[in-house]
């Protein structure tokens, strides 16, 4: 997409965001570090609540949208709503990865957010299959590709602000927290909707009830746009517009430039997608909605171990920060290479004991991988095109390997009374993220930006 189409398309906003870089106090005032860090990363959390509820109330999604004697059926369906969202996440990629490169990362998380609230709103207000028939569920895909389109631009757009104010020496400690408050957002989502299934009781939840956390993520929406109204532009973006070095199609000089990197981080995130989304959306819905007989509490246990996620993740992105990335996403990658059919098996069949240290081994090996994660994608780009760059490996790789996560285990499952297909494809898909963090090239987590008075190697 050329610079002006992409105006044309933007006009107000852009207009607005030209006028402040054209040297108003605004624009060049500094917000405090905890302002910009509050505001990157609450701001993140918030909109993965609005993601992620969707995946929380599959079942009620499947029974309202996609009817069937089934329920399989009708959860494959409700999953495959969940995996639209990630065909549109390379689009919005492209699009705020442009937009950050070009315009600043402020303006484009501020657009990000703002791009969420409103089909999150419309979910919640939408006739069900047996109101509208098939428009029902034609139009929930619709809204719910409009949401990929913004979280596209979102998770990469946080890291990339998060990164870019941090201190250099302690980035893979703020970065961290970029992951940490994205699944934030998401156990909010599962406590919300555990909430109200107990609460309101199976029959409420199913007529009415799924609404209220789709209705309620406007609100949320709109309280992480007003948090990030305060942040002030990275110093990082801002050398680069006092030196003329922004690009003038960044998305096309990632492409040219750095394809073998943004390739490279293509498979380095595989876990990122696969590995949370099978763990912890697609594994507690299958064992407490499909297995028969259901196991119980895992709604709760689902949502203390996002807590604990969010807890380990900061810690093991400060220890990367004295250890370096690389090794600790080799040994997460090995670690789930290695225990993760036989954890499976022990959650399948070791009762309500089995299925918690099973699920709390997952939380510490994917928190191991999860915390150096977002520094070392920094760390692989130039910060003229860095937005860019990742958006585009990042944003692939969710499509292919996140999105289509729970739809390929519910399929390998039917017909089936044991987890061993999901988790052999979850162990090989393991073993190819492994062979990315060995091949990794381990950068400096002091790595220069071209701020001034720093080396501007980068800025080339």
């Amino acid at each position: 997409m050329g610079s002006r189409g992409l105006e044309a398309s933007l006009p107000w906003l852009l207009t607005r965001a030209a006028a402040r870089r054209r040297g108003s106090a605004p624009r060049r005032g500094r917000a405090p570090l905890r302002t910009n860090m509050l505001g990157g990363v609450a701001g993140n959390a918030l909109e993965w609540y609005d993601f992620a509820i969707l995946g929380f109330l599959a079942p009620q999604i499947g029974r309202n949208f996609f009817p069937s004697d089934d329920p399989l059926v009708s959860l494959l369906g409700a999953f495959g709503v969940f995996a639209a969202a990630f065909l549109a996440r390379p689009a919005g990629g492209l699009l705020f990865g442009y937009i950050g490169d070009r315009r600043g990362r402020k303006t484009s998380l501020q657009l990000s957010v703002a791009l969420m609230a409103v089909p999150t709103f419309l979910v919640g207000l939408l006739p069900t299959y047996r109101d509208a028939g098939v428009l029902a569920p034609l139009l929930l895909v619709l809204l719910r590709m409009a949401q990929g389109l913004s979280v596209g631009g979102e998770l990469v757009g946080s890291i990339a602000f998060v990164a870019e104010n941090a201190p250099e020496e302690r980035r893979g400690y703020y970065c961290s927290w970029t992951f940490a408050s994205e699944y934030g957002g998401m156990m909010l989502g599962s406590l919300l909707t555990a909430g109200l299934s107990l609460g309101l009781g199976a029959q409420a939840m199913d007529s009415w009830g799924w609404r209220v956390p789709f209705l309620a993520g406007a609100l949320i929406a709109v309280v992480a746009f007003w948090m990030r109204k305060s942040l002030s532009e990275t110093p990082v973006f801002l050398a680069l517009e006092d030196r003329k070095r922004l690009g003038r199609n960044p998305v096309a000089e990632a492409v040219q430039l750095v394809p073998e990197r943004i390739l490279h981080l293509f498979f380095l995130v595989i876990l990122v997608g696969a590995g949370f989304y099978t763990l912890f959306v697609w594994w507690p819905t299958y064992l407490g909605s499909v297995l028969r007989p259901d196991v119980p509490g895992v709604a709760g246990l689902n949502a203390f171990s996002l807590l604990l996620l969010m807890v380990f993740i900061p810690f093991t992105g400060s220890l990367s920060d004295r250890l370096g990335r690389k090794p600790l996403l080799v040994w997460s990658c090995a670690g789930m290479t290695v225990f993760t059919l036989p954890l499976f098996q022990l959650a399948q069949q070791g009762g309500v004991a089995g299925l918690f240290v099973s699920q709390t081994a997952f939380t510490a090996l994917m928190a191991l991988y999860l915390g150096p994660v977002p520094a070392a994608l920094v760390e692989m780009f130039p910060p003229r095109m860095r937005y860019s760059a990742m958006g585009i490996g990042y944003n692939l790789s969710l499509c292919v390997f996140g999105g289509a996560a729970p739809v390929a285990a519910t399929w390998l499952m039917q017909g089936r009374e044991t987890a061993f297909a999901p988790a052999l494809v979850l162990t090989v898909l393991s073993g190819i993220n492994l062979l990315a963090a060995l091949t990794m090239r381990e950068r400096s987590p002091g790595a220069a930006d071209g701020v001034p008075g720093k080396r501007s190697r980068d800025l080339a």
